[in-house]
């Protein structure tokens, strides 16, 4: 980043890491995951991994959220194999790219339940956890950093109950009309499906409070839409949070109430899983954050997505190669302009194509982009 310009590049990139993608193909319906998949393929070298690092070292976000990357550990061992042996490293004659600052908190993927939730009569993951995951920190994220991050000021929404938000869309049994979930798995049941943080980033000594997180896909389940409906009110957290009128009723995991500051400069970064043109969520949630009055949404495109799904006119703003909008970086009305965006997704007549010609390239998912002008 330029100290004359002050304009940093955010990102987000859902990077598939996570235990599912490395277990053998023949073994992926069949066979359980431990946790120490990533890690054993951070140490051999993996090709995907390469290319995920590639894609990184080629667009060099200051700021980048990384989705289902596992947590495997308290002490971050995988993320920082990461780094250093594969960001600090050159991959494909690619400048070298170092994140000196990094957060990777707890999440609520694979940690059971204190109740039976599907009344099989035992808890079991991922049948009977808060977020779906085969073990704790599983489908986990992390935020990496260029700039200094304050790690004393750091909310954390974990733990918040889905049942505490005001008007929350809990679902609801469409053949007896009540309530899905009883009062009992209410009593415990968080909203988030991962985590949801608030986490400041000191930019030449001016605050950026980045807003994480990955809300639950809005599909497999069935008529009642309970993913669906807490996908929504996981991306509505976020438009209520940066509301100070209607925040309130948020409370972190210290106990602390309340949203953003008013006048904050901040970005929302994720998969959020969800688009108002494209897929099965409830669209009126992330409809309502991208037409809020403090988010300018610069719309990330690619000539590789819209050549992807030439059919689908929204194809040049996807995000996932199933053809979707599914990834986003919003950055707030307050506190800098935006000065470019993008999606890597090279086209096939590109030499980089071979970072995203399949699914096993590197991931499913694409790198989002903004470059900002700090004001």
């Amino acid at each position: 980043m330029s100290e004359e310009t002050k304009t940093i590049r955010i990102a987000t990139f859902n990077v598939s890491m996570e235990a599912l993608n490395y277990l053998p193909k023949g073994q992926r319906e069949s066979q359980k995951p431990t946790g120490k998949e990533l890690g054993e393929s951070l140490a051999n070298n993996h090709q995907q991994i390469k290319n995920i690092a590639e894609i990184i070292q080629r667009v060099n976000p200051d700021i980048l959220l990384i989705n289902e990357f596992d947590r495997t550990d308290n002490n971050g061992i995988a993320l920082k194999q990461f780094i250093k042996r594969y960001l600090n490293e050159s991959q494909h004659k690619q400048n070298a790219v170092d994140y000196p600052y990094y957060f990777q908190g707890p999440v609520n993927t694979g940690v059971k339940f204190p109740i039976d939730i599907n009344d099989d009569g035992e808890i079991t993951q991922p049948q009977d956890t808060y977020g779906y995951g085969h073990f704790p920190g599983h489908f986990g994220m992390a935020l990496l950093s260029k700039f200094p991050i304050d790690q004393n000021d750091i909310r954390t929404f974990q733990q918040f109950k889905w049942q505490d938000m005001p008007q929350a869309m809990l679902p609801i049994n469409p053949d007896t009309k009540q309530p899905y979930y009883n009062e009992e798995i209410l009593s415990h049941f968080r909203l988030s499906s991962k985590s949801h943080w608030d986490i400041p980033v000191l930019v030449n000594g001016k605050s950026v409070r980045v807003l994480a997180s990955h809300p639950t896909p809005p599909v497999f389940d069935g008529p009642e839409d309970r993913n669906g409906k807490r996908n929504h009110d996981e991306i509505r957290f976020w438009t209520d949070y940066i509301t100070p009128e209607k925040a309130s009723y948020i409370y972190d995991d210290t106990g602390h109430k309340g949203g953003i500051a008013q006048y904050s400069r901040f970005v929302i970064l994720g998969d959020l899983n969800a688009s108002t043109t494209d897929g099965d969520a409830v669209m009126s949630g992330i409809g309502t954050l991208l037409s809020h009055s403090n988010i300018n949404d610069p719309k990330p495109a690619s000539q590789g997505g819209e050549k992807h799904r030439s059919d689908n006119p929204n194809g040049k703003h996807h995000t996932a190669y199933w053809g979707m909008r599914a990834d986003y970086v919003l950055p707030s009305n307050q506190g800098w302009d935006v000065v470019d965006s993008g999606v890597f997704w090279p086209e096939q007549t590109s030499p980089m194509y071979r970072l995203v010609s399949d699914r096993s390239a590197s991931s499913d998912h694409r790198l989002v982009w903004v470059d900002l002008k700090i004001k």
